[in-house]
């Protein structure tokens, strides 16, 4: 068996994410309790309320903090990834997994990626849609048709945002110009349009502003050597020569996640069980809607985590 850790992204968290494993093993109170940044994660996961959990600078210490917890639960049982990859912010968690980033390092990392996301578009109207059953093609021409009409306005932004699976790709950036290209798209044979409940337009060109500071915060840390391949959002492949983890990110924040790309990347490789980290089973679904016949495991609470186990053991 060769196992893909797949983790979570924004927009699945829910309260009381880890409570439960919390309260069984040490191992993930220990995580939750070292946390240490200027608002309490352990009770906004546990807590909430959804309203703040939801905010992106809340949301992303939470999710890698789980993620982290469930890592090193998995890890304590002997169960280590062949590869890795992340949906957005679960991209860093990944890296944690690879050994890039250690515990304390990889959620002070995304606590300023949240805040920096936050700020690049305060006071914009921004949203995402996801588009049903239409090629990437016609999804970008309907895009590109969306902004030139709003070429004269300071808000103009129509991008592909996330390519998640053959039948769902998700568009991003300012409100009116989205709704515009949806409704192109759906002349052009989209089966549905979907709003997306996000709190930015990520991974298009506006976050360009929360990607340079990125790169600031990058030239003062330390990135470990990777001891198994993460798949990066930015490529849908493993990192090549030319380039580096830093770059990666830089770019991920504010360009079109390869989601699908990535799968089937791991696919190619040898990959045969994905075992998805974190709330909700998202990231299962795209693997089922890209080929049914792979194995998957979603682990988000006790229940789902031992009878991943027991299924490993048996």
């Amino acid at each position: 068996m060769n196992i893909g850790f797949l983790y979570a992204g924004q927009g699945s968290q829910c309260v009381g994410m880890g409570k439960d494993f919390y309260e069984k093993y040490p191992e993930v109170a220990e995580t939750f309790d070292n946390v240490s940044i200027d608002f309490d994660v352990k009770e906004c996961c546990f807590e909430g309320p959804i309203e703040k959990l939801s905010q992106t600078r809340y949301t992303q210490p939470c999710m890698v903090t789980f993620a982290v917890a469930m890592t090193k639960l998995l890890k304590s049982k002997g169960i280590v990834p062949k590869m890795a990859a992340g949906l957005s912010l679960g991209e860093y968690s990944a890296l944690y997994a690879a050994g890039v980033f250690d515990e304390k390092q990889v959620v002070d990392l995304v606590a300023y990626r949240g805040k920096s996301m936050e700020e690049a578009v305060t006071g914009r109207d921004t949203g995402m849609i996801a588009v049903m059953n239409l090629d990437r093609e016609s999804i970008k021409a309907c895009c590109k048709k969306a902004e030139e009409e709003f070429a004269d306005s300071p808000y103009h932004i129509a991008e592909v945002a996330n390519y998640n699976t053959p039948t769902q790709v998700t568009v991003s950036g300012d409100s009116p110009v989205i709704a515009r290209a949806g409704e192109l798209m759906t002349e052009a044979g989209a089966k549905r349009i979907v709003p997306v409940a996000v709190s930015g337009p990520f991974h298009t060109s506006l976050m360009k502003p929360a990607g340079d500071k990125l790169a600031e915060r990058f030239k003062s840390e330390t990135f470990g050597e990777m001891q198994i391949p993460v798949i990066f959002n930015a490529t849908g492949s493993e990192i090549t020569s030319d380039t580096t983890i830093a770059l990666m990110l830089e770019k991920q924040v504010q360009s079109s996640v390869y989601f699908e790309d990535s799968i089937k990347y791991m696919m190619e490789k040898g990959i045969d069980t994905f075992v998805e980290i974190g709330p909700g089973k998202t990231l299962s679904g795209f693997v089922k809607k890209i080929d049914r016949s792979y194995t998957t495991y979603s682990i988000s609470d006790v229940e789902s985590f031992e009878a991943f186990l027991a299924d490993m053991e048996g």
